[in-house]
Parts: C-alpha cells; structure tokens; sequence
C-alpha cells in the first residue's frame, strides 16, 4: 500500500468515525434533524431487538423522538469500534461496516435532581456507511441490544 493510499485510509476511518460519534450526539441531544442528515435518502435503522420498530431514518427519528422524550438524560457510549472498508450491495470501493459495543444508560427522573440512570442497557450496533457527495452517511444502522437493567423505583445506586 502505498503512503497515498494509506493516507486516504486514515482520512476515511477518521470520517467514518465522525459519523458514528454524530449519530451518539444527535440521539442523546434529541437533535432529529441532525439524525435525518446523517442517513442516505434510502437510509434505514433496525431497532426491534431493544423493542422498537425497523423503517426509513425519517420515520425512525420521529419514534425515536417520541419514544425518547421520556428520558431527561440520555447517553449512548460507543465503543470498541471495528471499521471495516468493502463491498455491499453494488459498490466501487466506497463503503464503510462498523460494528461498536454501546453502554447506554438513561434517566425518566424529571425534577432535575442528579440521581442514577433509570435505565441501562447495552449491546452491538451495526452500522453500514456509504460515500456520498456530502460525505459518509449511513445506509443502515441496526441495533442488537443484549442486556438491559431497569432500576426498581428507590433502589438504584450510584
């Protein structure tokens, strides 16, 4: 490989990387058309393993953005990324895998008194990227949720 080539690698992880961490930031802000701007027009995302629905990333934002609204406090922590550059369906080069754990806990207390997380859970996100004009934006995104822990009200500890 040569210096030009890895240079443009190094380029692209750090772009791809930008997308995944943009995706954390505009969920956990509730910044919907932020989410919308980050997906392909044929963007999709899959999240019934964590009990939601699967559909086109405008229709996804709007649940999302109902369903969230319950929680003062969100924080998705993704982590342990894994970029993968390759083919998937008809490419010529320019698409992006990432599968990355995320840790994600969540708070439904509304009196603005700092407590624990209400909720938390945790599991694998999928997240496949396309190169566009406008630069990476994901195609596809799937949640695979494998745990989740639901504080019993007046039991949750620091």
């Amino acid at each position: 490989m040569t210096q030009r080539a890895e240079l443009a690698t190094v380029i692209d992880r750090l772009a791809v990387d930008e997308v995944v961490t943009a995706y954390a930031v505009a969920v956990d802000d509730g910044d919907w058309p932020a989410y919308r701007h980050l997906f392909t027009p044929d963007g999709r995302a899959d999240y019934r393993s964590a009990g939601g629905i699967e559909g086109p990333a405008p229709e996804i934002a709007d649940w999302l953005a109902e369903n969230l609204s319950l929680f003062t406090m969100r924080q998705h922590l993704i982590v342990n990324r894994q970029v993968r550059f390759g083919i998937l369906d008809h490419d010529t080069g320019d698409t992006a895998r990432v599968r990355a754990a995320y840790f994600n806990p969540m708070r439904f207390t509304t009196d603005g008194t700092p407590t624990p997380p209400d909720l938390v859970c945790g599991g694998r996100y999928e997240f496949a990227l396309l190169r566009t004009g406008e630069g990476w934006r994901l195609r596809q995104v799937t949640v695979e949720e494998e745990w989740r822990h639901l504080a019993a009200k007046g039991t949750a500890t620091p």
